[in-house]
């Protein structure tokens, strides 16, 4: 049995269409011998400012994409009330991988800032969301406070610079063939579904 097509997702969890992204790659996870895994890469990094909340950018944004993009979806999003910095999620979200909880984390903590408006640069509302998916609270803090996963995000970030990326959700696609496609934006199902059954026929060939 052939391998899986690896699909490396960057993403931020204060980026709207990446969580709209979400149930697409599930699905296709689903559907289709690929393993997707979620990298970091953050918007808004220090000394980067964060948007307004209540500025006109974002309701004009979120009306004419993404609450249509959301009802077209079955997705309830909301505006958030907050913008905040995402590198504690992000460290969350690694600590999570470490210890087998990091698909439920993952959602968590999109649902947590698209679904309930919450911070989630704040300590105790990314402790709820590890705290929902069976992590010890503790040592997720002990972890955050020694930087453990700070390198990691990172890493994650330099990466995505290195091959282009420069907004999310961008997925990049690893063919059999050594072939790399690269793609950027919320995408529909069908359109990954033919570019996964594109490489993987590619590859079927090729071997």
């Amino acid at each position: 049995m052939s391998e899986p097509l690896q699909i490396e997702v960057w993403s931020d969890y204060v980026c709207p269409y990446c969580y709209l992204e979400l149930p697409v790659l599930q699905r296709l996870a689903r559907e289709r011998p690929v393993a997707v895994s979620w990298r970091a890469f953050e918007l808004r990094p220090v000394p980067v400012p964060t948007l307004d909340p209540d500025g006109e950018y974002l309701h004009r944004v979120w009306k004419a994409s993404v609450y249509p993009m959301a009802r077209d979806r079955g997705m309830n999003l909301k505006l958030p009330p907050v913008q905040p910095r995402s590198r504690r999620a992000f460290e969350v979200a690694a600590f999570a991988r470490d210890h087998g909880a990091f698909d439920a984390v993952h959602e968590g903590l999109f649902r947590a800032f698209f679904e309930h408006g919450r911070d989630l640069a704040h300590v105790e509302v990314l402790a709820e969301v590890a705290t929902a998916a069976g992590l010890d609270t503790d040592e997720l803090r002990e972890a955050q406070r020694s930087g453990r996963y700070t390198q990691q995000v990172i890493d994650d970030q330099r990466r995505a610079q290195r091959i282009g990326v420069t907004g999310v959700p961008a997925m990049l696609f690893h063919g059999a063939d050594e072939r790399k496609v690269l793609i950027n934006g919320a995408q529909s199902h069908a359109a990954l579904t033919r570019q996964v059954d594109e490489m993987l026929h590619a590859g079927a060939n090729a071997e």
